[in-house]
């Protein structure tokens, strides 16, 4: 990937797509390609194209997706579905029809089975049953990581695809309704802790085992393989540390400043009872994390911190 080309990050004011900015612009790529949804609606396919034909990008990090947490994911399912299809099947044929020279395209731990072999191989694609509550994301994710096979086979692109552990970090989406689990237990924790409050309920038993990655590793992992990594198999983009959602909890609350008790609302879900992906490829290629877990906690809560407001309308407590 050379220093002065054309390069567009596709959802770049999302979570994963500001990071990949962020690294991008840090390793000297300056020749940026941003839009903001309100400015080009990815699931508009003669937008995009248009888009395409007229910036010419040579390379693309496609990052741009509708996401959120076990029960929106379970809720909005044709919305999961419709939009992220819709995202994936245009960016990559615009890709292809406009003669980009490489393309990244974000997957998700979700696409693997439920009941996969732990850690998850990437050989485990398509060897069994979705997890239930985020069926429809992963249909849509799965459709996209083989549109990059089929477009490499068919039509000799270079297109690429990797699979994110759980993602965390500086910009994520604290809201209660639809955040993932690391957002929403900092700010329940910090409410908890304004409100001087006894307990702190968390989702489940808390049994369930999950691998976090802090949003920096991803984007410095995503970059490396662009420049490093050409194949139809995506590649797992994880830390190799596992967690139980208690011991998350804990460490969250911990860090946060809470020291109440921890409840279990065995009412809500649990989702898949274990997911950790196997990342020995990407490890054998050169490329680690850098970020620990309490030290990624710390950076998501001091951001919270900042902009709580938006969030409450004022101060939490």
């Amino acid at each position: 990937m050379e220093q002065g080309a054309k390069i567009y990050v596709a959802g770049h004011t999302g979570l994963v797509g500001s990071a990949i900015a962020r690294e991008l612009k840090r390793q000297g790529y300056n020749n940026l390609c941003l839009i903001p949804h309100r400015g080009l609606d990815l699931r508009d396919q003669r937008a995009t194209e248009e888009f395409f034909g007229k910036e010419k990008p040579e390379y693309v990090f496609m990052a741009a997706a509708t996401v959120g947490g076990v029960l929106i994911n379970d809720t909005l399912t044709g919305k999961f579905l419709y939009d992220n299809l819709a995202m994936s099947m245009n960016v990559i044929h615009a890709a292809y029809k406009f003669g980009v020279k490489k393309l990244l395209y974000m997957g998700s731990g979700c696409v693997y089975p439920r009941m996969a072999e732990q850690p998850v191989r990437e050989e485990s694609l398509l060897t069994g049953e979705f997890e239930k509550t985020n069926e429809a994301y992963a249909v849509a994710k799965l459709s996209g990581l083989k549109m990059c096979e089929y477009y490499n086979k068919q039509y000799g692109t270079d297109f690429i695809s990797c699979m994110p552990c759980n993602a965390y970090g500086p910009g994520d989406n604290f809201d209660l309704e639809s955040s993932h689990v690391v957002p929403a237990l900092i700010r329940k924790a910090h409410k908890a802790k304004v409100e001087h409050a006894a307990s702190v309920t968390v989702w489940g038993t808390g049994k369930p085992v999950r691998e976090f990655i802090y949003i920096d590793d991803i984007a410095s992992a995503c970059v490396f393989l662009m420049r490093h990594y050409s194949g139809n198999s995506c590649i797992n983009i994880g830390t190799g540390e596992e967690l139980t959602i208690q011991k998350l909890t804990e460490i969250v609350c911990r860090e946060v400043g809470f020291h109440g008790e921890i409840r279990n609302d065995l009412g809500k879900p649990d989702g898949a009872p274990r997911r950790v992906l196997d990342s020995s490829k990407l490890f054998a290629m050169g490329w680690r994390p850098s970020v620990g877990f309490a030290e990624g906690i710390q950076r998501t809560y001091q951001d919270f911190l900042g902009q709580e407001g938006k969030y409450t309308g004022k101060k939490d407590g």
